[in-house]
């Protein structure tokens, strides 16, 4: 994404940024226009029926919602001989249609919410306001009494009982293991906790093993392989970080999570979506997931294959690190999915192989207390064995010795966490909320950790410096509260957000609706690049923009003396 925005204004700006700083500056006037438009119609409204209390909350929910209104349908209509380009919700807009400004009020309120929150990310990470940034400074004690507190508070405030029945790895389950990773992946990243290295490279193969396991269970039940559906899991995935990557002029792969995420969704899609009759039959699955250990082998082992396949996309998953440039582009998206490659693999088969489980363990369930205490004392004891000689054979090993493994047997602890977490019923039941909640934001958490809560300082650069709001060598704890705090409801607002917009742009099923909105989004992103290489030719962006370009100089130069 870096790579196609080749064109600078004399300020530093990519074609690409201007073209962002267009878009938010359209969206906004939008949005004031309609604001304007429902304090008229209120006003209206209130001296006409000055004392219908009720009905003037029927009608301003119904302003406000907007339920009918969407980029691609056009207001108040559902008539296919209305359907056209000109008839969507977002052409009606540009052309102040009032009806449809007022039936859009939330989502362009969304879309001017997320340009703002762009624009603080742009602020913290490529200006000086919030310099100097801290460095990073790692203290066990300090690390460890966080997650314990945070873990004390969600047992305490947050464990809940789910009444949907003893199921294996339920989904408040799931989001409550992405939310105590996440934590501590964060806080390895915070504090540059090297020491627990090779336990971070276990969490992210856990998320990756929840993409085969979560998408596997949903296509194989559900059998809903419309491409509507694919398509917004596609927008939750990369909508950020493509706006992300746009602003602040840094590659995809930055964010490697979100690319690894990516293609093995895809690989799970595809795997259960061709051939679907062969889902049917245990045969089947089984030689699907068979040729995908095959497919994974043939294109990441054999390196050759590798950048043979990847060479040609470049644009996406090339990625260089300014502090420590290197000409092998690909290197780093490699050695990033390698580490990973057959995990999620290993999680479409547990998602498979769930019914054994669950019978297995209602089976242990269902004997009498003796036998069921020692059935369960067998397994987690198994579990533990398994555990301790991974830990003793695997996990201890260097880092450079342990990622040559890790590969081929980050499915032991995962395996055994799943068989501890669910060993009992009411293990399976309770959950705690406050992980839970953590657990549905972390792909917010994760790409925000990089410009609100850590500091790259310059395009591609790694977030290796702290956010300070106050003089981190003084304040080192309370700038770690001031920041996570804003970290958070910033991640949890894009959340939201994403969410909001998602419903404006994508439907939930494939069609001319579709197909509509994915031609408007790409010709209005041309048409707004084109007139910002206009501006750029025409006037050089001088003025107001050449103080940001002169501020990004000097952030590049004070960070750079900071990492000496």
């Amino acid at each position: 994404m870096a790579g196609t925005q080749a064109m600078l204004a004399p300020s530093g700006l990519s074609s690409m940024q201007v073209s962002a700083v267009l878009a938010f500056f359209l969206f906004a006037g939008l949005y004031c226009y309609a604001e304007l438009l429902e304090y008229a119609r209120r006003s209206k409204y209130s001296r006409a029926h000055s004392g219908d209390d009720d009905d003037d909350e029927e009608v301003g929910k119904e302003g406000a919602l907007g339920k009918d209104a969407s980029l691609g349908s056009p207001p108040g209509s559902s008539s296919p001989k209305e359907f056209t380009f000109i008839g969507s919700g977002f052409a009606q807009c540009l052309m102040l249609n009032q009806k449809a400004l007022l039936e859009s009020r939330i989502y362009l309120r969304a879309a001017v919410e997320f340009g703002l929150i762009m624009l603080w990310f742009y602020v913290v990470d490529r200006t000086t306001v919030f310099t100097p940034y801290g460095t990073k400074s790692y203290s066990r004690d300090v690390l460890s009494f966080i997650f314990i507190v945070l873990t004390i508070v969600a047992f305490w405030k947050s464990l809940k009982k789910y009444n949907r029945g003893p199921d294996l790895l339920n989904r408040q389950q799931t989001e409550e293991w992405k939310g105590w990773m996440q934590v501590l992946f964060l806080l390895y990243h915070y504090f540059n906790a090297r020491e627990i290295y090779n336990a971070i490279r276990v969490f992210i193969a856990g998320y990756v093993w929840m993409t085969g396991y979560g998408n596997f269970m949903y296509y194989y039940h559900y059998k809903d392989f419309c491409l509507g559906r694919f398509v917004q899991m596609m927008w939750r995935l990369n909508f950020l970080v493509t706006i992300v990557c746009i602003v602040l002029r840094n590659s995809y792969m930055l964010y490697y999570i979100c690319p690894m995420h990516t293609i093995f969704t895809i690989f799970v899609y595809a795997t259960l979506g061709l051939g679907q009759k062969y889902n049917a039959t245990n045969a089947g699955i089984l030689i699907k997931i068979g040729l995908c250990v095959l497919l994974i082998y043939v294109c990441w082992d054999i390196k050759a294959v590798f950048y043979a396949i990847w060479s040609p996309f470049m644009f996406l998953v090339g990625y260089s690190d300014p502090r420590k440039p290197t000409d092998d582009l690909l290197h780093e998206w490699h050695f990033r999915s390698s580490l990973d490659r057959y995990v999620w693999i290993h999680g479409m088969l547990c998602a498979y192989l769930k019914p054994w489980g669950e019978g297995f363990l209602q089976r242990i369930d269902a004997l009498a207390f003796r036998a069921r205490l020692a059935a369960r004392t067998a397994v987690i004891a198994g579990a533990l064995v398994v555990l301790a000689v991974w830990y003793q054979n695997i996990y201890v090993l260097p880092k450079v010795e342990y990622n040559k493994v890790h590969p081929f047997t980050s499915w032991i602890p995962i395996s055994v966490w799943v068989v501890l977490r669910n060993v009992t019923p009411e293990m399976r039941t309770y959950s705690l909320g406050i992980f839970g909640w953590l657990g549905t934001i972390t792909l917010e958490t994760y790409i925000s950790q990089f410009h609100t809560w850590l500091t790259t300082g310059l395009p591609d650069g790694q977030p290796k410096m702290l956010l300070s709001f106050l003089p981190s060598e003084d304040y080192p704890l309370l700038n770690f509260a001031l920041a996570t705090a804003v970290y958070v409801y910033v991640s949890h607002r894009l959340f939201h957000l994403t969410a909001t917009l998602k419903t404006a742009v994508v439907p939930n099923k494939a069609g001319r609706e579709l197909m509509r909105n994915v031609v408007l989004v790409l010709v209005s992103g041309a048409v707004l690049w084109v007139l910002a290489l206009l501006l750029i030719a025409i006037t050089g962006l001088s003025g107001v923009i050449e103080v940001a370009a002169n501020s990004s100089s000097l952030l590049e130069a004070s960070s750079t003396r900071q990492l000496l």
